[in-house]
């Protein structure tokens, strides 16, 4: 063999290595982002002859189903019976539209999936392939109280369990019926109003005066402040070397920070944040879940972090150039999620500990035994439960006479805080809260966009009747 042919065999050789190399590398290491590939059809027209298993609500109320095509061989597809109640977070899961929300999320359950060798063995015994059953945490009662509530006009309502960290209602308008995905995907992408976006985990907005529970908890946990430390509420203030206006410019003069949260003194908050100092306070909102996406089981590429964004949408660190005294009240350049503002009240509500939030409660097989039980699990300790508790108190103490009066419940007590954060011309409104206040089993955030309201007269309202739905 002549020099020549040696090394056109040797590149030969090299040439099928790399293919090889790379084909393994994609089959295997890359399997996942292969299949998930909206590009890639063929793992979807595979699972169309899967019987894929049902979505299922709280109350066993199914919130995705399949319907038979054809018989020879048999295909399936899938229909949502609630139509728009669970549009966001239950998804769509379509050949030609790919999958979404909890059935992209869970879709290996769903289509029963196993190893390899689990596959090879079915296939050898003839059985055929079955989905496993998904349960959710969602409350079709009180989802549908939420949307009523939002009457049309965009925002979000997030309800959560505190001590489980399990969703109850994740809603978000304007809203989708997935039946109509196929046939209307480029109207409903193409729609100024962007239905498709789930506002609850993929909108940042400016939180307003919520914001000032995440910079209370640091004044209250750090050992700097009491509840009962006198700051002074005089409007306007020079605050970051310009001046700042309490609402209305009213002047409150020196007064403690439970009356400050009460009646939401924008100057008095601004200057503890000032005081506490960058390190302080980003290490707070870092505990609340801020500046990571959030934990909730949904595709990765389906979450937004809250926090400090820059110009070009990136996330600011500490040491950036940021207006520490307007973050503290929930102004400059912060954005958050609903999402994200129910986790900072369920964090006060549950003595401190943060629960890390889920959709699903347990995947069953066809023949009714679990497979998988989502458990609850701690997501982060926040504050000391004291502080929690001095917290809550002064958060009850905004329902019962300041700016959250809106949503006290008749015979159980309520703690919150609103917030109105302007938007050009419209403003955001909020609320934030938790119930009964001595053992919480619902924290919630409710947000409207574009309103001429403000938090105590648009969202606490809405926050009330979902607390009364969840808590009968």
């Amino acid at each position: 063999m002549n020099a020549r042919i040696r090394n056109l065999f040797g590149l030969v050789v090299g040439l099928f290595a790399v293919l090889i190399a790379f084909t393994t590398y994609w089959s295997v290491f890359e399997a996942d982002e292969l299949e998930a590939n909206r590009a890639n059809k063929r793992p979807l027209l595979e699972e169309q002859q899967i019987r894929r298993g049902l979505i299922l609500a709280r109350d066993g109320a199914v919130l995705a189903r399949n319907r038979a095509i054809g018989s020879a061989p048999r295909f399936y597809e899938r229909i949502y019976p609630p139509a728009s109640l669970f549009g966001h977070p239950v998804g769509y899961s379509f050949v030609d539209r790919g999958r979404v929300g909890i059935e992209r999320e869970y879709n290996d359950d769903l289509t029963g999936k196993t190893n390899e060798f689990q596959s090879i063995l079915d296939e050898v015994r003839g059985r055929e392939r079955e989905g496993n059953d998904v349960f959710t945490n969602l409350d079709p009662q009180a989802q549908r109280v939420a949307l009523d509530g939002l009457a049309g006009r965009a925002g979000s309502v997030v309800a959560i369990e505190p001590a489980t960290g399990r969703i109850r209602v994740l809603a978000s308008l304007p809203g989708y019926d997935p039946n109509t995905v196929p046939g209307q995907f480029r109207k409903l992408s193409t729609d100024p109003r962007s239905p498709l976006l789930d506002r609850a985990v993929q909108s940042g907005y400016p939180p307003g005066s919520t914001f000032k529970v995440v910079t209370a908890t640091a004044a209250l946990d750090s050992g700097e402040y009491t509840p009962d430390s006198v700051v002074d509420g005089k409007s306007p203030k020079r605050i970051g070397g310009v001046f700042l206006n309490n609402f209305g410019n009213q002047d409150f003069g020196p007064i403690t920070l439970t009356k400050a949260l009460t009646n939401s003194v924008n100057t008095v908050w601004a200057t503890v944040g000032e005081d506490l100092g960058r390190g302080t306070l980003f290490k707070y909102m870092r505990r609340y879940g801020f500046y990571r996406k959030p934990l909730i089981d949904l595709p990765a590429d389906e979450k937004r972090a809250s926090g400090v964004y820059g110009r070009n949408g990136e996330l600011l660190r500490p040491s950036d150039a940021v207006d520490l005294g307007r973050v503290s009240i929930g102004q400059e350049r912060l954005q958050v999620t609903p999402l994200q503002m129910a986790l900072v009240a369920a964090g006060v509500a549950n003595g401190g500990s943060l629960m890390r939030p889920t959709l699903v409660r347990e995947v069953r097989d066809r023949d009714g035994r679990t497979v998988r039980r989502v458990k609850p699990s701690e997501q982060s300790e926040v504050m000391k439960r004291r502080t929690a508790a001095q917290l809550a108190a002064m958060m009850a103490k905004v329902v019962e006479e300041g700016t959250g009066t809106a949503a006290a419940l008749e015979g159980i007590s309520v703690a919150g805080k609103t917030g109105t954060a302007e938007k050009g011309i419209a403003n955001q409104a909020w609320f934030i809260g938790f119930a009964p206040v001595a053992r919480p089993r619902i924290a919630i955030a409710v947000t409207v966009e574009q309103t001429q309201g403000q938090g105590g007269t648009v969202a606490a309202p809405i926050a009330k009747q979902v607390m009364e739905s969840l808590l009968q």
